[in-house]
């Protein structure tokens, strides 16, 4: 049974992704993989999904650290990843994030992407910035999207 994503992601809802645990530093991702929205011309999982998952994974296992906090806590802005892919991903795909260690403002994160055999197909390790709203240009900022494109008033 999936969880509601803490924030709402558009990029991340259109891919079909859901989210099957979010707590202690640890998140999990499955995505069951489209051949017409997901695939590159080899017909496996692009590279480009298995960064997302793996992107996404790592700041949910940073944000699942502060989910008790007022409007679910502070955002989570990848600062840097680094990705290595071992083998096409196929079928359904899952993405586990962890944090490695964190301080009162960084996370730095692992996240693997396994296939249906329980095969590591991906894995990244990547630095999370937490912010409360995200600085756009001069003084204005974006809040944090909570649950369904509600916006969070923190």
């Amino acid at each position: 049974m999936s969880l509601p994503f803490p924030a709402h992601i558009p990029f991340v809802a259109e891919l079909g992704c859901q989210l099957e645990r979010f707590e202690g530093g640890e998140a999990e991702l499955s995505l069951v993989l489209n051949e017409a929205v997901h695939t590159n011309s080899f017909g496996v999982a692009h590279g480009g999904l298995l960064m997302t998952l793996m992107d996404v994974a790592m700041a949910h296992a940073a944000r699942s650290r502060h989910q008790d906090e007022a409007g679910g806590g502070p955002g989570a802005v990848t600062i840097e990843m680094k990705t290595s892919f071992m083998r096409p991903g196929t079928g359904r795909l899952r993405a586990l994030g962890t944090v490695l260690h964190a301080s009162a403002q960084m996370a730095f994160c692992e996240a693997r992407v396994l296939n249906e055999a329980g095969e590591l197909c991906a894995h990244a390790t990547g630095t999370f910035k937490l912010l409360r709203a995200l600085p756009v240009s001069g003084r204005r900022t974006h809040p944090l999207s909570g649950p369904a494109g509600s916006v969070d008033p923190a």
